[in-house]
């Protein structure tokens, strides 16, 4: 596919031919002479073993997705059984459950025994990408199913006769990424920013939700999670299910509101979510159209080249194998240089130019997450591609200059979003009371709230610096230093947030000063993006991490990579992007009675004790924008000594990421407000709010303990 194999992109070698189409009718072509090609792999013995069976699996893999998409288009497959479609649906994602992870291709430590070291993991990378083709066939993109054969084709090509070097596999890929760029990356872009015109909201408008077999039809894979979600809010009555999507849109539109921005500017909301939930999501689509907003729906990335590590962006289904994804984070690692990161960079510039208008008319995301997984600790995999020093460089970088590039034609300034979430029945037998509970927490009284979170807010904003001590085994010995006033009867330290962007309800926050910010942050066990944390340890000196440790594997220099990777995002350092007070005690009081805390996502879990953000502050890209408390207060502590540095130099300023840390209430012995004068106005002590105004919040830890 490349200028070094004497092809151009769209070329691609059948039966010895170069074919030359990129029309619609072309593709086509392409398409049925890359079906009678795989077919052949099945049955010729050109290529030794073990490389023939690992080719003869990936062949007939891709030949079922596109007898599925045959299913699809001629009709057949909606006449499929439940239960056919559920035996359909286990068998694509079969080999790579848990249980038959061992050996598996699609495993790099299994692949590496098999196929050797560097064809190995190569070969164990193409697998991955070729599973992205599940959500082709679904979608019936024969276009896109023709590349992913095309693919597979070359790269079999090259292991007829004498094995390949190495190094010529990886061109192969490379060129691959590079030349089908334009089309993954493009498509990505422009299918968030128009609205109706992605394939899961044909599915989301169009299906009979009412008939489960809809699940099937997004091509995601399906457990009983999200069959359980359905039927339970089937359960449910309508006022109940418009309650939920009443606050999850009332709480988008709030989020302009209260900070200034011009909604009636926008025309599309990102809609975000996890299958199962689409008798919510339909009526908040109702919900945003009579706000002038109509949706983007679409599908969480499936290519290396438009994939984000392990982050989902859109809807998707369950995640099959968490190591799985962990083992295939950096797949780019095989093929990520400059040159690379430029062509990607270039193809996003001109996207967003020629979809300028439409990319200014994008309000933000709305998103609905789910919580109640089984915690998730990987192990760390030798053979798995991994990022070098180099790459993580240019990685980092592109993720910057990519966040500038964005930023240009969606201004931070001018958009929003908000975030709710909801339990999964796998989060045990008591799933409908917690479900239920979640629904209270997200639904409590803001104006309780708002009125003595503004008593902590008097108390912070006399404050010179905020002083966490741990308990117990807890090790947190943290001096937060916070924003100067100007004029305290006018200005604030820290925002009032209630129920909008963040839901729900709970907490007050703000940009820490960095210098003089120093001390230790840990807490015993914490979810961060779907990992598992246990004992995680960050030094701060000066408002940056100096030091980090967990305790998650045997070895110290694993532990600190996972936390590089994952916590930092490979960023030698990060700043203290902001602490916060979290004041749901309902939320807390509920993961101790149903033994969830663990499992609470962050946006819960943020609100049940204070926290600490690691990276960009809350306010990045939209520093500028003027914000105000409930009481009339300008909130001023927005930027810090890294973030003001976008206004000499923007790439140095935001480093992409913002990770949530909570220190529960039970690991707490203080929190404390120094002033100038030395006074110490003790907020927290052993677990409660002992400031005056406050105790209200310690009501639900008391019932709590009376009923224990």
């Amino acid at each position: 596919m490349s200028e070094n194999h004497g092809q151009i992109p769209g070329d691609t070698l059948v039966n010895g031919s170069v074919i030359t189409e990129t029309s619609e009718d072309g593709y086509q072509e392409r398409y049925i002479l890359s079906i009678e090609r795989l077919k052949q792999i099945l049955t010729e013995d050109t290529v030794s073993e073990p490389f023939r069976s690992y080719f003869r699996q990936m062949a007939s893999f891709t030949l079922r997705l596109t007898e599925i998409s045959r299913q699809i288009m001629d009709g057949s497959w909606h006449k499929l059984s439940l239960e056919e479609l559920r035996k359909m649906n286990y068998a694509l994602y079969e080999d790579i459950l848990p249980e038959h992870y061992e050996e598996s291709y699609g495993n790099p430590a299994y692949a590496v025994s098999v196929l050797g070291e560097d064809l190995g993991r190569q070969l164990s990378f193409l697998y991955a990408e070729l599973r992205g083709g599940i959500a082709y066939a679904h979608e019936c993109r024969t276009d896109y199913l023709t590349i992913l054969n095309e693919l597979l084709i070359q790269v079999y090509n090259h292991f007829e006769g004498e094995l390949p070097e190495a190094g010529s596999l990886k061109d192969i890929f490379y060129w691959y990424a590079t030349d089908y760029c334009d089309v993954f990356l493009t498509e990505r872009v422009e299918e968030q920013l128009y609205p109706m015109q992605a394939f899961g909201a044909d599915v989301l408008l169009c299906d009979d939700l009412d008939d489960e077999r809809y699940l099937y039809r997004y091509g995601e894979y399906i457990t009983e999670n999200e069959l359980g979600t359905v039927r339970y809010l089937k359960s449910l009555p309508w006022e109940t299910l418009k309650k939920m999507a009443d606050v999850y849109t009332e709480g988008y539109r709030i989020g302009f509101v209260n900070t200034g921005k011009d909604l009636s500017k926008k025309s599309v909301v990102d809609i975000r979510y996890h299958l199962g939930f689409e008798q919510v999501v339909k009526i908040a689509v109702d919900n945003f159209e009579k706000m002038a907003l109509s949706p983007v729906i679409y599908r969480t990335a499936s290519s290396v080249i438009t994939r984000q590590g392990q982050r989902k962006t859109g809807y998707c289904g369950a995640i099959a194998n968490k190591q799985y994804e962990y083992d295939h984070r950096q797949d780019q690692a095989l093929f990520l240089d400059k040159r690379y990161i430029e062509r990607k960079l270039d193809v996003l510039k001109h996207v967003y130019e020629e979809n300028e208008r439409q990319a200014a008319q994008y309000a933000g995301p709305a998103v609905i997450e789910t919580f109640g997984e089984k915690p998730f600790s990987p192990e760390v995999k030798k053979e798995a591609l991994t990022f070098t020093e180099a790459q993580k460089s240019l990685s980092l970088r592109y993720d910057s200059k990519a966040g500038q590039i964005t930023n240009q034609y969606i201004k931070g300034e001018e958009r929003s979003f908000t975030i709710i979430a909801f339990p999964v029945p796998e989060i045990g037998e008591r799933y409908p009371e917690i479900f239920d509970e979640v629904i209270r927490i997200n639904t409590l009284d803001a104006k309780l709230y708002e009125k003595v979170q503004q008593k902590l807010i008097d108390a912070l904003d006399q404050g010179q610096y905020v002083h966490v001590i741990g308990k117990g085994e807890n090790q947190t010995d943290i001096k937060v230093q916070l924003y100067r006033l100007g004029d305290p009867e006018k200005e604030t330290i820290f925002e009032n947030c209630v129920a909008d962007v963040n839901i729900p309800v709970g907490e007050v926050f703000t940009s820490p000063v960095l210098e003089g910010t120093q001390g230790v942050l840990h807490v015993s066990r914490v979810y961060l993006n779907e990992l598992q944390y246990r004992d995680l340890k960050l030094t701060f000196r000066d408002g940056r991490i100096t030091d980090y440790t967990c305790s998650n594997f045997e070895r110290e220099e694993d532990n600190r990579k996972y936390v590089s990777d994952n916590v930092l995002h490979n960023h030698p350092t990060l700043p203290l992007g902001e602490f916060a007070i979290g004041t749901n005690t309902t939320a807390y009081v509920a993961g101790r009675k149903y033994q969830i805390e663990e499992k609470l996502p962050i946006l819960i879990a943020e609100k049940t004790g204070p926290h600490f953000a690691v990276g960009d502050t809350c306010y990045s890209w939209s520093e500028d924008v003027k914000v105000y408390n409930p009481n009339g207060k300008e909130i001023v502590a927005k930027d810090n000594s890294v973030s003001v540095l976008r206004k000499e130099n923007v790439e140095k300023a935001y480093f992409q990421c913002h990770t949530d840390i909570t220190i529960p209430y039970e690991e707490l012995d203080e929190i404390s407000v120094v002033t100038k004068e030395g006074k110490r106005i003790i907020l927290l002590k052993n677990g409660r709010f002992v400031l005056p105004g406050t105790e209200v919040l310690n009501e639900p830890l008391e019932r709590w303990e009376q009923n224990a």
